[in-house]
């Protein structure tokens, strides 16, 4: 009689055991997938969270780009919905200037090739800008020089600017433009730097002799830019010490000579 006790107690519980296993293997391993579902089945893959972006169940899988960080991804979305990074074409070449004849900016531009997909890279940045200055207009014509100011340093610059291995064929044969000094600012003088002491000889009324030289010269009209060439009797011009843009006033043009005869401190060269 007791064994027939215990036989009955078991056999409920292993009946139980059956239907579970029964209920296990009929809804397969966490990975695997029932016929028509997952995102191949689906047929599309979602940017973002997209509720509506789920393949059938059970159980209920998804899709979307967030489906990753939540753990609700469909087994087969990896190889259905491969990350695809952005591509973008190469660099097209600089614009001109926006303005010519000021200060301005130019632009380059890429397009995009392909857009990122599934989590792929994001696109990076498809313009930039540089500054510039274009001397010429549109048309052709040279800007007025005196709208610009003529970048100047001090003339043992250009001895060893000479030093730097300049073939014969590079070279073009320079000049020199005497200048008359305006009022110069007291920024000039507030320098330290070893080579920015020539500034602190700027005077107001004295004579500078300004040599053009290559590579200063415009390749075009073979002349510096801010020499004054065109400027009027009396105009007062622009000038602006290289390295130092408070450093900056005005001059009036005397003339140009083939070369430059002033003390060392007022023998200057156009950059």
């Amino acid at each position: 009689m007791a064994l027939c006790g215990a036989a009955s107690r078991i056999l409920p519980l292993a009946l139980s055991l059956a239907a579970v296993v029964a209920v296990s293997r009929a809804r397969g391993p966490p990975s695997a997938l029932w016929p028509r579902q997952g995102c191949s089945a689906l047929g599309r893959c979602c940017s973002g969270r997209d509720p509506t972006c789920a393949a059938r169940g059970p159980p209920r899988c998804f899709c979307d780009q967030a489906c990753g960080a939540l753990r609700d991804c469909c087994a087969d979305y990896a190889r259905a919905c491969p990350a695809v990074s952005c591509a973008v074409a190469e660099w097209s070449g600089w614009s001109r200037c926006a303005k010519p004849c000021q200060v301005s900016y130019r632009v380059r531009r890429r397009h995009v090739l392909q857009e990122p997909r599934n989590g792929g890279a994001p696109c990076p940045h498809l313009e930039e800008r540089a500054g510039c200055v274009e001397f010429w207009s549109q048309q052709g014509v040279e800007c007025q020089q005196s709208l610009f100011p003529a970048l100047i340093t001090t003339g043992s610059y250009g001895k060893k600017r000479e030093k730097r291995g300049v073939s014969k064929e590079q070279e073009i044969v320079g000049y020199c433009v005497q200048f008359r000094l305006g009022p110069i600012p007291g920024s000039c003088r507030q320098v330290g730097a070893p080579h920015a002491r020539w500034m602190k000889y700027l005077t107001q009324g004295h004579m500078v002799c300004v040599r053009c030289e290559w590579p200063a010269q415009d390749a075009r009209s073979q002349r510096c830019y801010g020499d004054g060439a065109r400027a009027g009797g009396n105009q007062l011009l622009l000038w602006q010490a290289a390295g130092h843009p408070q450093c900056r006033g005005t001059w009036e043009r005397l003339g140009q000579l083939p070369d430059c005869s002033c003390p060392e401190v007022h023998s200057l060269v156009f950059i």
